[in-house]
């Protein structure tokens, strides 16, 4: 099953444009991520309606970060892309009146509810100021500043 990696490809992009000096089109931010650039301006209008990011038309334009990193966490970024399901398990309704599939269902449901709880507030603790001071460190540690 695939994976839905929008929230980390957008992460990564919104740490670029914060390093980066003016806007990027969403042709550079495809090229980045090799995908189309259609899908990217589809993907960056949910981050500009949540006040995320800014667009700039004609020549020299493009997406700009709208917020500081550090007003900005994971979880704001998770809400801006539709909030996308967490987890590819769940539970099933294909025989609804099966006491078996009830039981099942009963502890999926918990122990998914729980875990997702815990995710979210994680994504809520954590900035995009934090992600970009991580950078830093590794960059550092490797001897580029």
């Amino acid at each position: 099953m695939r994976q839905d990696s929008r929230l980390s490809r957008m992460l990564h992009v919104l740490i670029h444009m914060d390093r980066h000096d003016g806007a990027l089109t969403s042709e550079a931010i495809a090229g980045m991520l090799s995908t189309n650039p259609v899908v990217i301006r589809r993907t960056m209008a949910g981050l500009r309606e949540a006040g995320h990011v800014r667009s700039e038309k004609g020549h020299g334009g493009g997406w700009r970060l709208a917020r500081p990193l550090d007003g900005i966490t994971l979880l704001d970024i998770h809400r801006a892309l539709g909030e996308p399901g967490i987890f590819a398990i769940g539970p099933t309704a294909d025989e609804p009146s099966c006491l078996v599939e009830q039981a099942v269902n009963a502890a999926l449901d918990g122990a998914l509810r729980e875990a997702e709880a815990v995710l979210v507030r994680h994504l809520g603790q954590v900035t995009l100021a934090d992600l970009a001071a991580d950078f830093d460190r590794r960059m550092k540690a490797l001897g580029k500043n």
